[in-house]
């Protein structure tokens, strides 16, 4: 009798985490488990990110392609998130080098209150990580936003944007990671994401990856 009330709490246990994880790691398993195993030659690169990421994998996939770029970014997500999937979705691929864009979703609460702190050293974190694997690492500043279409009670979010990216940068310079500021490329007199870029405020339309393009892939050229 024991044993089967065990089981069956397992039982209910293993199926309600699988409808609950919250760092979504199954989201590239497959993806994952099908690359062949990299090697020192391939010089790979892995994209981590959220809706931005994932949103440039699917308007501009000749960019990922053409240049062998992987991207593993996942709508929605914070950098708790990626956090949780930085080793199934970075480490255990054996890249050359990780681009970490991380904070939008953070500064809109998509899963907590937002703390500054606390998302500066997730990325910190990604980055000590990366390099105790001997992954290359480049950081990139966080998209410009006036606001949140989904979170209009989040107030100061220019105030937020800027003050993260200012914290990035500084650790970046710092420890000599190489840093991309998308924001300084893409920021209007408003502090918001410039209207030629993006439809919605926070996500780059096909005319804001353009810009995105060139700026990543030099670094990553002069990273490599």
């Amino acid at each position: 009798m024991l044993l089967a009330v065990v089981c069956l709490s397992f039982s209910i246990g293993e199926s309600y985490a699988q409808k609950n994880d919250f760092g979504n790691l199954a989201r590239y398993s497959k993806q994952n488990a099908a690359l062949p195993k990299a090697t020192k030659k391939d010089k790979r690169v892995i994209f981590m990110g959220n809706s931005i990421t994932e949103g440039w994998v699917r308007t501009h996939p000749d960019f990922f392609k053409s240049n062998g770029y992987i991207g593993r970014g996942i709508s929605g997500q914070t950098s708790y998130q990626f956090l949780l999937r930085f080793r199934e979705d970075v480490i255990n691929l054996s890249p050359a080098l990780v681009v970490i864009n991380a904070g939008t979703n953070d500064v809109a609460e998509n899963t907590q209150t937002y703390n500054e702190d606390y998302t500066f050293g997730n990325i910190v974190s990604m980055t000590e990580l990366a390099k105790a694997n001997k992954i290359k690492v480049i950081l990139t500043s966080v998209l410009p936003a006036a606001a949140f279409k989904w979170r209009m009670e989040i107030k100061d979010v220019p105030q937020k944007i800027k003050s993260l990216n200012d914290r990035i940068e500084a650790y970046a310079k710092a420890n000599k990671i190489p840093f991309v500021n998308y924001y300084k490329a893409m920021v209007d007199e408003n502090q918001a994401l410039n209207p030629q870029y993006t439809k919605d405020g926070v996500h780059p339309t096909g005319e804001g990856y353009d810009i995105m393009e060139p700026l990543i892939k030099a670094a990553i050229e002069k990273a490599l």
